[in-house]
């Protein structure tokens, strides 16, 4: 690897992760997700997630290839039809875009096909479309009540796996191989030419959710520390190993995987915040409208002032409402 095609590699590596955070953060801030059906998101939807981590790659793997771009391309759709449909409200305008999106891809995964050469639309209609599947999912578990313990322990738990499928078991790189150069690849990044860098959805999905269940628990003092464990421990870390292993001795790993850097570091940055008192619920970020009186008339407090205090931490809370 040149040094011209490392500092690719670093740099959309680093793009695409505090993208997919920081988007995630802004849909936060802006949209209210239902509450789901199934009422708070807890530790056992945590169990549930990590039965589907370990049971969906052997199922891609065991599919024929004609069968898995339709497959990807439905779970997509569906994904994206709950995650946005607060903020396109319509459904025909949203399921015209989601369409269109996916169209799009499909596509462009079509003409790179057909010509390797002109990969670069395929890569960036497809990085959108799972960097907003990202965002999506990572609002729904935050928002439906997933607190930064479960998601730290996730990370964690993921580390373990990613560990083991990479050098015990090499599962990992059989499902890199078999689902690139297909259309809906859930895998974001950029290729131009001889310079490539791809990071996959799930390791998107945890960084998202990471970061967005941090700002909800410890306001800006967690998303601080959030994106700065993702920029070093999802981007810098997990880019720079292989580059520094090829120097030491010669040979390029394969495949490193990120989360044995980030879900143990995650699960740290976890421990720090928790010092700073109890997390917040989406009740304390998000207080339900109520009618007050002002000046002998009644109205609905606006958002602003509901949101005032939810940037201060659950222990200068507790010293206000004392």
């Amino acid at each position: 690897m040149t040094a011209a095609q490392s500092a690719f590699f670093v740099l959309v590596t680093l793009a695409v992760a505090l993208g997919a955070s920081i988007a995630s953060v802004a849909y936060f801030r802006r949209v209210a997700l239902p509450r789901p059906a199934v009422g708070v998101f807890n530790g056992n939807d945590i169990v549930i997630m990590m039965g589907f981590v370990v049971v969906l790659p052997f199922l891609y793997l065991s599919l024929p290839g004609w069968l898995l771009p339709p497959l990807l391309g439905l779970t997509l759709a569906g994904g994206l039809a709950v995650g946005y449909g607060p903020a396109v409200r319509r459904g025909p305008v949203r399921w015209s875009l989601i369409a269109g999106l996916l169209v799009a891809d499909w596509l462009t995964a079509r003409g790179a096909e057909d010509d390797p050469t002109h990969a670069t639309p395929y890569w960036l209609v497809n990085s959108a479309v799972i960097m907003l599947m990202a965002v999506g999912a990572a609002n729904l578990n935050a928002q439906g009540g997933l607190k930064l313990r479960h998601v730290s322990r996730f990370a964690l738990a993921l580390a373990v796996y990613d560990l083991f499928f990479a050098t015990v078991v090499p599962l990992t790189q059989k499902l890199f191989d078999a689902v690139q150069g297909y259309a809906f690849a859930p895998s974001a990044g950029l290729r131009v030419g001889e310079f490539g860098a791809v990071v996959g959805m799930g390791d998107l999905l945890v960084y998202a959710l990471f970061t967005t269940v941090a700002y909800k628990a410890y306001g800006r003092a967690g998303l601080t520390w959030a994106l700065g464990l993702v920029a070093v421990f999802g981007a810098l870390v997990p880019t720079l190993t292989p580059v520094t292993v090829e120097a030491l001795t010669g040979h390029l790993p394969q495949i490193v995987p990120a989360q044995i850097f980030f879900g143990p570091a995650a699960f740290c940055g976890y421990l720090v915040l928790r010092r700073r008192g109890p997390e917040r619920r989406m009740a304390d970020v998000r207080p339900p409208a109520r009618f007050v009186t002002v000046h002998g008339q009644q109205g609905l407090m606006s958002r602003a002032t509901a949101d005032e205090p939810w940037e201060r931490s659950p222990r200068e809370r507790s010293q206000v409402g004392s």
